[in-house]
């Protein structure tokens, strides 16, 4: 007597044909090149969701679910802001730059937002506001607009740019840890991957 054995189709992992691992923090020219294409089309949402996640260095999770409140008070944008994160459940703090401030208060004039709506609503109904994945398929379109990769990018490199930013210019690792919100300095480190980063830094600079 045969037993017939049943031969289930071999899975594909979700990441195959993926670039995987950490994605990098947008350069200076890219964010400009992302921001002035955004305000030559006046897409006012757009602009104010690219410069508060560059100035807020919040998680995907933390940034969609914003409110007017979290970053308006009487009316006025606030030059900082503190939310509770979803991740860890620690405060964090971010500053608001003029710019940002001025896209933000422009988007909410053009929605007509009150204080406690959040601020980029979902346009699919069943949401009350943008998902994760609605976030990064906006990401992927800045990115290729700008004639990049958009495998090579994710809402991550937002998160990382300003923090890689200010490590480069002062190499002030517990500010970046502070402005993160990260519980543990060896996750800061490891996050900017600066050690590798450094050592290859010197090793350039090294003559033999």
């Amino acid at each position: 007597m045969y037993l017939l054995t049943h031969n289930p189709k071999p899975h594909t992992p979700w990441n195959k044909g993926k670039l995987t691992g950490q994605k990098p923090p947008f350069k200076l020219k890219e964010i400009w090149a992302i921001r002035i294409r955004l305000q030559l089309d006046n897409r006012v949402r757009d602009l104010a969701l690219f410069n508060l996640a560059i100035d807020s260095k919040l998680r995907a999770c933390d940034l969609v679910k914003l409110r007017v409140q979290d970053v308006s008070h009487s009316g006025r944008i606030s030059k900082r802001a503190m939310i509770m994160q979803q991740k860890t459940h620690q405060p964090v703090q971010f500053e608001i730059t003029q710019q940002t401030r001025e896209a933000i208060a422009n988007w909410i004039d053009c929605e007509d937002l009150n204080s406690c709506d959040y601020l980029f609503k979902s346009r699919i109904h069943n949401s009350p506001h943008l998902s994760t994945r609605q976030y990064a398929r906006i990401v992927a379109s800045w990115v290729s607009q700008i004639g990049l990769d958009s495998a090579a990018y994710g809402t991550h490199s937002l998160r990382r740019t300003k923090a890689s930013l200010i490590y480069r210019r002062t190499k002030n690792l517990r500010a970046v840890q502070l402005l993160l919100g990260h519980t543990k300095l060896e996750s800061t480190v490891r996050y900017l991957g600066i050690e590798v980063d450094d050592a290859l830094e010197m090793a350039e600079q090294t003559e033999v």
